[in-house]
């Protein structure tokens, strides 16, 4: 199948080009975020083609998988792709007006939403919109937890904008009761007392040094599931959480801590900071429920068989 999709989400998407199919990503001049192209800094196999805007009305494609709205207008552009069967995946949780968010697609008979947890499909409404949920796969990192640092860490992109969303603000409570690392895109800000920072490191150096620290913080207090939570788990760290969101699912018990209570959650850090074993515990629990649950074989057969099903139903 020849699929054409935007390069968004860089683990997302390595997880997706992993599969059988013709991946064909828009290309601009200036890589900007409607032509990005290729990933530079992720492992993606061959069958990711990069197509300039203009040879896009040439190419033969059977399906489009979409991720933003906006995506849909670009589609205008070529009158062969807007009639092409769509998919559209749902990475985030809504902003607003929870819990009555409509989403931007809702009420149309022309694409299926997908979501990536059942948590999105639980808190958007789209209305008459088909929709279904194919949960998260990752390709599982090499790094192994080794916890030899006795550091937190957190990964996460924009936390200076994006502040209580993610969770900034508890950065300096965990901080106190163990240094904290945090790695991602647009953290140099956060640089404080016994708070460092890592700044959009590529992600096989990021696993590398993930594997060395202790535990792994996920502060977000509303957002979806972050690829990077079941990438530490996958690495083997123990995991403490605040328990909203979809997280309650992924982190089962006896793989992390997990609660709303800040101060609770400060404690374990502190307990996995000074109980190496047990922490080392936890973590392979951990890994191996997201080995189970997120795994890349189960992700791509779900994806083919939804695949299948939209070409079928076009025809």
């Amino acid at each position: 199948m020849n699929i054409l999709l935007w390069h968004v989400h860089g683990s997302w998407t390595t997880a997706f080009v992993q599969g059988k199919h013709r991946y064909l990503m828009p290309v601009t001049p200036d890589r900007g975020p409607w032509g990005r192209g290729r990933a530079r800094t992720f492992d993606w196999p061959e069958t990711v083609e990069e197509v300039p805007y203009e040879r896009l009305a040439r190419e033969e494609i059977d399906l489009v998988l979409l991720q933003r709205p906006e995506e849909l207008d670009l589609l205008e552009l070529w009158a062969s792709c807007a009639r092409l069967p769509k998919v559209y995946v749902e990475h985030n949780t809504p902003r607003a007006d929870v819990p009555d968010s409509r989403h931007p697609l809702a009420d149309r008979d022309d694409v299926r939403i997908v979501h990536v947890t059942h948590f999105n499909d639980l808190f958007w409404d789209c209305g008459r919109t088909r929709t279904t949920v194919v949960e998260h796969g990752i390709v599982e990192p090499r790094a192994r937890y080794t916890g030899e640092l006795e550091r937190l860490a957190v990964v996460t992109n924009e936390p200076v904008r994006r502040g209580r969303v993610t969770g900034t603000d508890l950065f300096p409570r965990f901080a106190a009761a163990a240094p904290l690392d945090v790695f991602g895109m647009g953290v140099a800000g956060l640089a404080a007392e016994r708070i460092a920072v890592f700044d959009d490191p590529p992600q096989a150096a990021m696993h590398a040094e993930l594997a060395r620290r202790r535990a792994y913080l996920h502060l977000c207090r509303w957002t979806s599931l972050g690829l990077s939570l079941i990438e530490a788990m996958t690495i083997g760290l123990p995991v403490v959480a605040l328990a909203t969101t979809e997280a309650v699912a992924a982190v089962p018990a006896g793989a992390g801590v997990l609660s709303t209570n800040v101060g609770a959650l400060t404690e374990a850090a502190l307990w996995l900071i000074e109980s190496p074993d047990e922490a080392r515990r936890l973590g392979a629990a951990g890994r191996a429920a997201a080995l189970r649950r997120y795994g890349l074989d189960r992700f791509l057969a779900d994806w083919d068989r939804l695949l299948e099903e939209e070409l079928c139903a076009s025809r």
